[in-house]
């Protein structure tokens, strides 16, 4: 799976460098003083990369947790997201990463204990209000989790800090470290979710959203609280039908009452991610339009996104209490 690890020379004694890489004794290993000369160089090909992507180790050193942009939210007054990775090991055509990063290569920073003093420190300024801290913004929460076991570090992080939330936000079915441990009350597995045709055509090399449903239902049943995550919409013209048979298929497999919340976005980017990612996939229909330019941000025309995200709101009332349901409007 992975070739070739590019290492900062600071980190080639870290634990997590050392634990990584026994994972994978025939990758080559090339020692770098950080990890933007690999990753940063703009004469890089993401699509090509994108084929056999390196991942790189290395240390964070400063903007370990920074405050969520407004316009999502899952009703707490301060909401942060935290990055221990960037990229993401599926290929996912709306996905804003390959428009903001010029290399597809991973980078794992391995200084999670870093991470987590900066949490403490974020929870202490809080003065003890309830806080909830993303952590899939910049890569998949549980894909990579086999390697980097951001989850076993993490959960016992937040487990000794009870007022703050964590959501582990995925399309992986790679659920094991969760089902092995008693779920954590603050803590939700929120799973992105597209109707079959949307998941076969845009989201290449993730589990189906039948896996991602049965992965749910397993997590449900082991007492973990659950996220859907119908973000980003993407209109079809038949996307009544689409969406109306996901929503079947979700609310009568899953009992309600573990669900802490469900959110709602229409596909959106903001115009520079929009532009980088046409040039990379100019065949893509869902480039082609119909889009408009809206302050900044590309997305359909209001009227279209005004009906599919209604329809779809509604549809969702229809099995979930109003308090759970979230819009998203995060360009």
């Amino acid at each position: 799976m992975i070739d070739t690890i590019y290492i900062e020379e600071s980190v080639t004694q870290h634990e997590r460098a050392l634990a990584v890489c026994k994972r994978f004794p025939n990758a080559d290993r090339v020692l770098c003083g950080r990890y933007g000369e690999v990753f940063n160089p703009k004469a890089q090909n993401f699509r090509l990369q994108k084929r056999r992507p390196a991942l790189i180790l290395a240390r964070k050193f400063d903007h370990f947790v920074l405050k969520s942009p407004e316009g999502c939210g899952l009703g707490f007054r301060r909401n942060f997201y935290f990055s221990h990775m960037l990229n993401c090991i599926y290929d996912c055509r709306y996905c804003f990463l390959q428009g903001m990063y010029r290399s597809a290569h991973y980078v794992l920073f391995v200084n999670y204990e870093d991470f987590e003093s900066a949490i403490e420190r974020t929870l202490e300024e809080s003065g003890g209000e309830p806080a909830c801290f993303f952590s899939g913004y910049d890569c998949d929460s549980l894909a990579f989790d086999s390697v980097t076991r951001f989850t076993d570090s993490f959960l016992a992080f937040f487990k000794r800090h009870q007022n703050a939330w964590l959501e582990l936000r995925t399309k992986s079915v790679a659920i094991e470290t969760l089902l092995r441990q008693d779920p954590m009350d603050h803590c939700i597995v929120a799973f992105s979710l597209s109707p079959d045709s949307v998941s076969a055509a845009l989201e290449h090399g993730a589990p189906s959203t039948a896996r991602r449903l049965h992965a749910m239902k397993r997590l449900e049943t082991r007492g973990w609280k659950l996220g859907l995550r119908f973000d980003p919409l993407i209109y079809t013209e038949d996307y009544e039908r689409q969406y109306a048979g996901l929503f079947e298929k979700a609310f009568n497999l899953l009992d309600v009452n573990r669900i802490h919340s469900v959110t709602i976005g229409a596909f959106r980017l903001p115009k520079e991610m929009y532009e980088r990612m046409y040039r990379l996939y100019p065949e893509e229909k869902l480039f082609s339009g119909p889009l408009d330019l809206n302050h900044g941000t590309i997305t359909y025309p209001k009227q279209m996104e005004d009906d599919i995200t209604h329809f779809c709101a509604e549809a969702v009332l229809a099995h979930v209490p109003r308090e759970k349901i979230f819009s998203c409007t995060l360009s």
